[in-house]
């Protein structure tokens, strides 16, 4: 049996659905809330909701909306009628930042491509593969098996999940990532495309990727880069996927905080080197983080009033950092040095 028929027949007997991304959805989590809902609509023919907590914060994903009014709704909380099936994309059911958790609910589905140990939790229906670019390769196959088309907008938003999913250093493609690649392509609009990945950005995301490289340290193959503040969460990964780009450097910690909250993003260049792993025991008992080999993100919540690291986290941190990574402790030197900064201002 096609997995989507195994994910119709568990949902059939639901009259109603919450398809759950992640907090602060990103294209991909997007992407797929929105291909099972088209699924679920069209084969069901049952009503179903896309929701997420947080904001979309990223310059793109924000354009992305705009362009492609994807069906999704961000609420900092929602009731779950019974009879309610809710399905968690682009997420773990173990993972801390969907509303879900925060209900004390348990899944009836899990759709997703993250490495996780989900396999311990019993759940009604579960079709995690860490082998796929995207948790939208997954829900496009869904949508492919059961002859149901995506339509212009949502194949554009499911081609531009797998390319933000495969930026950077996560360029790996299975073969059902590039049947479907294929599949879509043939399917979206390549204007639209375009026109979200050129989406224009306000003067303080360029303040912030200033300040991200004055602040930015080498440690032999590592690279720590703690912003003093900024505007919006989207430059921490931005940063991240530019400083793994520098020759000599392997490992990259980037963390900003941003309002109340200190956000990082985690890259790695070699298959010996696993992002997530790094990042989860960067921020052990302080915060969440999850993500893929080569690419991964985390939070620690309520930490800060929005200016900058307290010095002793800042300290634990790049301690922590350094020694996930192999690192003696040693005094780093700026990417650019300091008298090339002053001297250019």
């Amino acid at each position: 049996m096609a997995k989507s028929d195994r994910l119709l027949t568990t949902l059939d007997d639901f009259d109603r659905f919450f398809v759950v991304m992640h907090d602060n959805p990103d294209p991909d989590a997007i992407a797929t809330g929105w291909g099972i809902r088209v699924l679920v609509r069209e084969i069901l023919n049952k009503p179903a909701r896309v929701i997420g907590g947080g904001a979309i914060v990223r310059a793109e994903n924000r354009h992305m909306l705009d362009l492609l009014q994807p069906p999704i709704e961000l609420v900092d909380d929602a009731d779950v009628p019974d009879g309610t099936a809710t399905i968690l994309v682009d997420c773990g059911s173990e993972s801390t930042n969907h509303l879900l958790i925060r209900k004390n609910i348990l899944p009836v589905a899990v759709i997703d491509h993250h490495i996780s140990n989900q396999r311990a939790l019993r759940l009604a229906f579960r079709d995690v593969r860490p082998n796929v670019a995207a948790s939208a390769t997954i829900a496009a196959s869904y949508l492919r098996e059961q002859n149901v088309e995506p339509g212009a907008k949502l194949a554009t938003a499911m081609v531009y999940a797998l390319r933000t999913e495969t930026r950077g250093c996560e360029t790996r493609h299975s073969r059902l990532d590039r049947a479907i690649l294929t599949w879509l392509t043939e399917r979206a609009e390549p204007a639209l495309l375009a026109e979200i990945e050129t989406a224009p950005l306000s003067r303080e995301y360029f303040g912030d990727l200033a300040l991200a490289i004055q602040n930015a340290f080498v440690y032999d193959d590592v690279a720590l880069c703690f912003l003093p503040r900024a505007y919006g969460a989207e430059i921490v990964g931005e940063v991240a996927d530019l400083l793994i780009r520098c020759r000599g450097i392997r490992r990259v910690l980037c963390a900003a905080v941003v309002g109340t909250d200190l956000f990082f993003s985690a890259r790695t260049e070699t298959d010996s080197d696993n992002a997530a792993q790094l990042l989860r025991a960067t921020l052990n008992g302080l915060g969440g983080a999850g993500g893929h080999d080569h690419r991964a993100g985390g939070k620690i919540a309520d930490i800060a009033n929005g200016s900058k690291i307290a010095e002793d986290l800042n300290d634990e941190l790049r301690r922590r950092w350094l020694a996930a990574c192999g690192v003696d402790r040693k005094r780093g030197t700026r990417l650019i040095p300091k008298r090339q900064i002053v001297d250019n201002l």
